[in-house]
């Protein structure tokens, strides 16, 4: 077993390797497929156990990547909430949570033009959007209402640490959308210019708040004060059964950032309590924080 779940960790690595438009979820999803392709077990209980091996070693591989762990739990439920588990015949078995595997990857990739539809409507004409990060689904919501014939301006946070607040300017400049960047400390004083915050999520959790992007807290605390909305774009696979109280309740990812001749060592990621969220914008429909237990009850039952 202890070869299969090498396989499994390099599978997810390959996949994610394949292409800059795969989420991690995505990538999660086609792996655990392969694994289940892949499995030698000649029974249900086997195949049941190879599954949940794969999916605790890829958890150990990225322990601090909430997607993938996410990611994993909703696949399992997927995949064996079916009577087919009850059928006599395992190789038909086999293929059917294959199948389903495979299903779940293309509700999972369609889920990001779902967002894109209902998102757009937020954007009016002459609007102007404060993101941070270089959320995928966020993008694609921009592009979307770009697409459209409708103009807008998009002011990027730096987003450090890290290049992401680049990568989104440069995503947003090709696709012909005016976009300016502003240094993190500049948030504060450029919010009396927006009209709304939006942000993507690396999970959102059970109490309506998300983990994201270090600085995604700030923003929404301060866009609170001003009076602005904030929109969160995500996924229905990055509902998570997680209940964070404080930032100290992350399992918290950091990177070393050097300053001169010091070395910082700074997290990725902080919490955003649902109070500081105005809707969530997901392929299940445009929620509010309250309603995401309601969500995970039946994403998870």
């Amino acid at each position: 077993m202890e070869a299969e779940n090498g396989n499994v960790t390099r599978d997810l690595h390959a996949e994610l390797q394949k292409s800059t438009e795969v989420t991690v979820a995505v990538a999660v999803i086609r792996t655990l497929t392969r694994a289940i392709e892949r499995s030698t077990a000649t029974t249900v209980m086997g195949l049941e156990k190879d599954l949940h091996a794969s999916t605790e070693e890829l958890k150990r591989s990225y322990p601090t990547a909430i997607s993938v762990s996410a990611a994993s739990e909703l696949f399992l439920r997927f995949v064996t909430r079916t009577s087919a588990l009850d059928v006599s015949d395992f190789g038909y078995l086999k293929q059917h949570l294959i199948d389903r595997g495979n299903r779940f990857a293309e509700i999972s990739l369609a889920a990001k033009a779902k967002i894109a539809e209902l998102g757009e409507r937020f954007l009016h004409g002459g609007c102007v959007v404060m993101v941070l990060g270089c959320s995928s689904v966020m993008l694609n919501l921009l592009e979307t209402a770009a697409s459209k014939g409708k103009f807008f301006t998009v002011i990027v946070a730096e987003s450090k640490p890290g290049t992401e607040g680049l990568r989104m300017y440069k995503a947003l400049e090709r696709a012909n959308i005016q976009v300016t960047m502003i240094l993190d400390a500049q948030v504060a004083h450029k919010l009396e210019e927006v009209d709304m915050v939006l942000t993507g999520a690396e999970a959102v959790v059970e109490s309506g708040g998300i983990i994201n992007k270090v600085g995604t807290y700030q923003m929404t605390l301060l866009a609170g004060v001003k009076g602005k909305p904030v929109y969160v774009a995500a996924e229905s696979y990055k509902f998570a059964r997680l209940y964070p109280l404080h930032q100290r309740d992350l399992s918290m990812a950091t990177e070393k950032v050097e300053i001169g001749s010091s070395e910082l060592v700074v997290p990725l990621n902080d919490y955003t309590p649902p109070d500081n969220i105005t809707l969530l914008i997901t392929d299940l429909g445009v929620l509010t924080p309250a309603a995401v237990s309601d969500q995970l009850i039946q994403l998870y039952q």
